[in-house]
């Protein structure tokens, strides 16, 4: 124990009582953080938290200076060494929280404690970068209620028991409510998000990327997270209509596929004939931090949004990734005719295959083309041989070697919908037909009680789209060998035996019921609260009359200023010294105003005739009109009871009073 280092307790400013309720406090603030700290990160916070309350306790002392500033470069080197930087989302974040619980070994005085409780009305902030659900809200509105609570009692050098703090904090945060309320639907909103950070490298949180290889839509299945909502206007799609396209891959290395170097040619008029009847919907897309626009196929060209571009590969894209939830007006047909004209240079991408890899894949393609099957010919016998040989649909598929398509066609021959899809593209591929693979999710349930449709990342899945007939076809070898999972979804199409997710193999339909009506609340939240933004905003203001930005903004200021003179009205009224209740009392608080502007005013400790006897022994010549007065108050308010008569006299008196 150090003898130079002052005591780890805060003296006579607060307690220990108050202190520890401080630390209590502050690992409430920080404990949303745990799992996205590293490891060491949170069990540092957790043992600067538990030394500080034994410290307090057992009046250690403070550590050294040279050791704080040691814990401080070890810290920053820590967040360093995590991360690759200290700036960004994620990193900025892990900085700030270990700095704060730094800041436990130099808490000494009234001045530290009010930095640390500004510290955790800070962090507060940075949760709403990570999450913005509605029990986010909530616990950050608890945390702020027990930050306000700690401020007042701290203020009270922990005088006031824990109850009427809290009591003084719930009414505190109840009387700013009403201005929050303002001040959400008034203030101008701008395009954006207002928490949005960009993105940490590698913080994408959609699962779908620019490539595919074995096993990644079977991993992306073990989540059940929201991808996005859909709103139909009028009857949904069939399910086996239901396929919302993502990113196109056309580059295949032997086992992965990627978007490959070469950008699609843009769509020329005549690229896409729509058939059938269109469908209008609504969709509300979780950010991924990727650029894709989901949509069902296929989206019609003249009905985009602003910023949204359908490029040749029929792929809806943002210009910049999606880091806010989006919500977007979409028109599609799901029966297209998409024929974008391939000239040699597109065949020859579009059926290139790596040299030395699947030579008994190529040798299945060319024994089919051999026999001159034409190109549906080709696909449906593909498709048969899927169906109808030892095929399995599974989560759980072995690991392939080098050869990945050879060793699933011909040796395991169990695997997920992408093992399928990139088999069954490589197959049309070795035989000369121009074949790619198409990622996105296919199907969708549908939330009763809201009347919209949830597709999560469980409906991720992947097929292929094949050049036949002078247009691309989408082909389903997923359909082939499990045609319940684009009918009826994932859960019916993989059997017990085959590994079902935790939370598949754990539904009820109480649980579901449950998780429908939750969605439905959270989908309610997203589209009102965070939601909210210049369109929405405008559409609500415009029932009252407020139509433009010049006319908002004068409403906002003249509520504001309303509320802020009406709250000012309420303080200072509860400022002012209690208003006499009774003829003597005012006057007499007119004498002691009339004193206290010539700086004379009353002791807590003093009553009226030694007030008035201090006074006089300063300012003798004011006996003669001051000395009377008194006299007639004092007989007025303590000796007789006061009739009209002795109140005028009074009143006479002290109009009498000559202070000069």
């Amino acid at each position: 124990m150090s003898t130079g280092a002052p005591a780890a307790g805060l003296g006579d400013y607060l307690p220990v009582a108050t202190l520890l309720r401080l630390l209590a406090v502050l690992l409430l603030v920080f404990a949303p953080h745990a799992m996205r700290l590293p490891l060491w990160e949170s069990g540092f916070i957790a043992a600067l938290l538990l030394w500080r309350a034994f410290a307090a306790r057992r009046q250690w002392r403070m550590p050294p200076k040279l050791l704080r500033a040691a814990l401080v470069f070890a810290a920053l080197g820590g967040v360093y060494a995590s991360f690759g930087r200290v700036s960004g989302q994620t990193a900025g974040t892990a900085l700030l929280c270990v700095m704060a619980a730094l800041k436990l070994v130099e808490l000494r005085g009234r001045r530290d404690v009010m930095v640390m409780i500004f510290l955790m009305y800070f962090m507060l902030i940075t949760h709403f970068l990570y999450s913005q659900e509605i029990w986010t809200s909530l616990y950050l509105l608890l945390s702020c209620l027990a930050i306000t609570a700690l401020l007042i009692e701290c203020q009270h050098l922990g005088q006031l028991p824990p109850r009427q703090t809290l009591r003084r904090a719930g009414a505190m945060v109840a009387q700013a409510l009403p201005l929050m309320l303002l001040l959400f639907v008034l203030f101008p909103r701008i395009p954006g998000p207002i928490w949005g950070l960009p993105a940490d490298a590698g913080a994408a949180r959609s699962g779908l990327s620019d490539s595919m290889a074995p096993g990644d839509i079977a991993a992306l299945i073990e989540s059940d997270d929201v991808a996005f909502r859909v709103r139909f206007d009028g009857p949904a799609p069939t399910p086996a209509q239901r396929y919302w396209r993502g990113p196109v891959l056309e580059s295949f290395d032997g086992r992965t596929w990627s978007k490959g170097w070469s950008a699609p040619p843009p769509l020329q008029d005549g690229d896409i004939r729509y058939l059938g009847t269109a469908v209008r919907y609504e969709l509300t897309l979780e950010p991924g931090r990727m650029p894709w626009l989901l949509a069902l196929e296929l989206p019609q060209a003249v009905d985009l949004p602003p910023d949204a571009r359908l490029n040749g590969n029929g792929e809806l894209l943002a210009r910049r990734p999606i880091i806010e939830r989006r919500r977007y007006t979409l028109l599609s047909n799901p029966d297209f005719a998409f024929a974008p004209a391939l000239d040699a240079r597109q065949r020859q991408r579009l059926t290139r295959l790596p040299n030395g890899y699947n030579p008994r894949t190529l040798a299945l393609a060319r024994q089919w083309r051999d026999e001159g099957l034409a190109d549906a010919a080709i696909a449906a016998r593909a498709l048969r041989m899927i169906r109808d040989e030892n095929f399995v649909y599974t989560l759980r598929p072995p690991p392939l070697a080098r050869d990945s398509v050879d060793g699933f066609l011909f040796d395991t021959r169990r695997g997920f919908c992408e093992h399928y899809s990139s088999a069954f593209t490589v197959l049309m591929r070795a035989a000369g037909i121009p074949a790619r693979v198409v990622t996105g999710y296919q199907g969708g349930t549908l939330n009763e009680p809201g009347g919209y449709y949830v597709i999560t990342q469980a409906d991720a899945h992947a097929w292929s789209e094949v050049w036949l007939d002078g247009r691309w076809q989408r082909i389903d070898p997923t359909a082939a060998i499990a045609p319940s999972r684009i009918e009826r979804g994932l859960g019916s199409a993989i059997g017990a035996g085959e590994g079902l997710p935790d939370y598949l193999a754990r539904r009820t339909a109480w649980r579901d019921a449950l998780k429908a009506r939750w969605d439905w609340v959270n989908a309610r939240w997203n589209g009102l609260v965070l939601g909210y933004g210049p369109e929405l905003q405008q559409q609500f203001l415009q029932r009252f009359g407020i139509d433009d930005l010049r006319t908002m903004i004068l409403t906002l200021t003249a509520l504001l200023t309303a509320t802020m003179a009406i709250l000012g009205f309420v303080l200072l009224r509860r400022a002012a010294p209690a208003r006499a209740h009774d003829a003597a009392q005012r006057e007499w608080q007119r004498l002691l105003r009339q004193l206290a502007r010539r700086g004379y005013r009353p002791r807590a400790d003093e009553g009226p005739r030694d007030f008035v006897a201090r006074v006089l022994a300063a300012r003798p010549q004011w006996r003669a009109t001051l000395q009377p007065a008194a006299d007639l108050y004092l007989r007025s308010r303590y000796l007789e009871a006061p009739d009209a008569a002795r109140l005028a006299a009074l009143h006479r008196a002290v109009r009498g009073v000559r202070l000069s």
